[in-house]
């Protein structure tokens, strides 16, 4: 059994490598809020772990790479964005792998929003049919916030394969959001 303490971030890319039409800007920003000494923000990112894609890789190099990656990851990040849901190709299979195979909890991360999220409701729409019907039939646990470091870094120490999200659709408390936020600024 592979040592699992990464991070599986998986995101629609959109066919595009075009930075600005693409959800893996936001991606980026989360390798680099890593990287910046002066954040309290750590991810241990299972990108950077295993074999390297080259542009151009068969379907098959892909998903056999993908599934190194979540092999030895301890959670699935999940950033959604407004195209997620239209994803027909990886981010369907990354979501099923995690989930299916490797037992991993969801935190499903909301591109566009910035504000508590306190209920699940106005988003469902947005999340990928294999996600739904996966939190549908219980067979995943799941923490939903907005993108934002310090509640993404609170989802990422509390989540783990060992350590799941109560509920199938959990999302954090007011008193959560109110001890990292305490200006209420989010």
């Amino acid at each position: 059994m592979a040592y699992r303490n990464g991070t599986y971030v998986a995101f629609a890319a959109d066919g595009a490598v075009n930075i600005m039409t693409s959800d893996i800007k936001y991606y980026r920003l989360l390798t680099g809020w890593n990287l910046m000494k002066n954040r309290d923000f750590k991810l241990i990112n299972s990108h950077e772990k295993g074999p390297s894609l080259r542009k151009g890789s068969l379907e098959e190099t892909i998903k056999r790479t993908l599934r190194v990656r979540l092999d030895e990851s301890s959670r699935l990040l999940l950033l959604v964005g407004n195209t997620t849901r239209f994803d027909d190709d990886f981010v369907p299979y990354e979501i099923r792998y995690a989930i299916d195979t490797c037992g991993l909890p969801v935190i499903v991360c909301y591109l566009n929003e910035r504000n508590r999220i306190l209920s699940t409701d106005n988003y469902e729409y947005l999340l990928p049919q294999i996600l739904k019907d996966r939190i549908k039939s219980g067979l995943v646990k799941t923490i939903h916030i907005p993108f934002r470091q310090k509640i993404l870094n609170q989802a990422l120490n509390d989540f783990n394969h060992n350590l799941h999200p109560s509920y199938n659709s959990s999302v954090f408390t007011n008193n959560t959001y109110n001890k990292l936020y305490p200006n209420n600024d989010i």
